[in-house]
């Protein structure tokens, strides 16, 4: 077994916070496929384990974070990167919080870690996106400080841009000045 980093911090309820290793990519997927209730199916799953691939904890390691508890069960993890085009810029990718552990910190105690760490590297901008469907993560991110940016239109007063990762697949565009 490879060896994990160690801690950066403790989190809430006596979990750990630490960089995101190679090894780690195995728990990751099976969280992908596990924690969203079984939204989308088969498919579902398969599509969200296809967007966290290995090359996320190789290359990008310290600006990502997985929390787990002492027994390594993990709680939540943020993929999150530093904008190779605009030095102002770093992107949250990805975030997952088990379903035990939601509304109990961890999720905003991942993104104000994140927050600090790309500022101290001079980013003033944090983007990301959702789907327009996913209403709990559009609350969430409004939450937590991010403005919806406008789209191509207006589905239910939230703006959505068409096609935004290809035929189909919609997103809502966040961002947020630190």
């Amino acid at each position: 077994m490879t060896e994990r980093p160690p801690a950066i911090e403790t989190m809430p309820d006596g979990t750990t916070l630490r960089h995101p290793v190679p090894s780690d990519h195995p728990r990751l997927q099976l969280a992908l496929a596990d924690w969203w209730g079984g939204q989308g199916g088969a498919v579902g799953a398969a599509q969200r384990r296809l967007l966290v691939p290995r090359l996320f904890l190789q290359h990008f390691a310290d600006t990502s974070y997985v929390v787990e508890r002492a027994d390594r069960t993990l709680q939540a993890f943020l993929i999150g990167f530093l904008s190779q085009t605009d030095p102002d810029t770093a992107y949250i990718h990805f975030v997952g919080v088990c379903p035990e552990g939601q509304r109990n910190g961890l999720g905003s105690a991942l993104y104000r870690r994140f927050f600090n760490a790309v500022g101290t590297l001079g980013r003033t901008r944090i983007r990301c996106i959702t789907s327009p469907g996913n209403l709990d993560s559009i609350a969430y991110h409004t939450r937590m400080g991010f403005r919806m940016e406008p789209g191509d239109r207006l589905d239910q007063g939230v703006p959505v841009h068409l096609d935004y990762d290809g035929p189909g697949l919609d997103r809502v565009s966040f961002i947020r000045e630190l």
